[in-house]
């Protein structure tokens, strides 16, 4: 999503990413470990050069640094989940268009599975979400299906107007290569006709197939 909506609607992300709850919880004590799946390389990157093109701008890559993005945040986000490393990278054009990328790496495959599902479900009730926590902004989520890359990816779209007309689109997506989880996102301001979902759905599996 553009600037403009994450400023404006900051406090309604907030609120809808809090309201999903948790839902992911630590091995019981005493339960058996789960043997890990090695993955011996940290997981790459999306570069500019991967993302859906702009027809007027190019788009310029920021480095990899850790943390949880804001730009993904609004949401998806940590809330309810084992306290896993997480690392993003973000992107930007000239213009409103911006994307972001997390990867996380979970302690096992089958962690790796719930997150990624968990992750999806957000995205899936994001409009709903936001809608309950602030009555001035309408939103909608829309299905572009799923991806068969690795362990598979889904695509969303959400799109949202405050009632002082502001409107923007967003992508986004959740795919899982083994133990790894990754979140694509990209956003401007515009509606569901303005949203790039083809290449969107290529940027997803380039995502995926690059993490290792």
């Amino acid at each position: 999503m553009s600037l403009r909506i994450r400023t404006s609607a900051c406090t309604t992300f907030a609120v809808a990413a809090l309201a999903a709850g948790t839902v992911l919880t630590a091995p019981a004590a005493g339960a058996a470990p789960q043997a890990a799946v090695p993955q011996a390389a940290a997981p790459k990157f999306l570069s500019a050069s991967q993302l859906p093109p702009h027809p007027t701008s190019s788009w310029t890559a920021g480095p990899v640094t850790e943390g949880f993005p804001d730009e993904i945040g609004y949401c998806v986000s940590t809330e309810g989940v084992p306290s896993y490393d997480y690392k993003n990278r973000l992107f930007r054009t000239d213009v409103d268009t911006n994307a972001a990328q997390l990867t996380v790496v979970a302690d096992t495959a089958a962690h790796a599975k719930a997150l990624a599902k968990h992750y999806d479900d957000l995205v899936r009730t994001c409009a709903e979400r936001i809608e309950k926590a602030d009555p001035d902004v309408r939103a909608e989520g829309r299905d572009y299906g799923t991806l068969p890359v690795e362990e598979g990816a889904r695509v969303r779209g959400l799109h949202t107007e405050t009632s002082g007309g502001a409107t923007d689109i967003a992508l986004m997506s959740v795919g899982r290569d083994g133990r790894t989880v990754t979140v694509v996102k990209w956003g401007q301001m515009g509606d569901f006709g303005d949203a790039p979902v083809a290449a969107f759905k290529k940027t997803t599996t380039t995502a995926v197939n690059k993490l290792y």
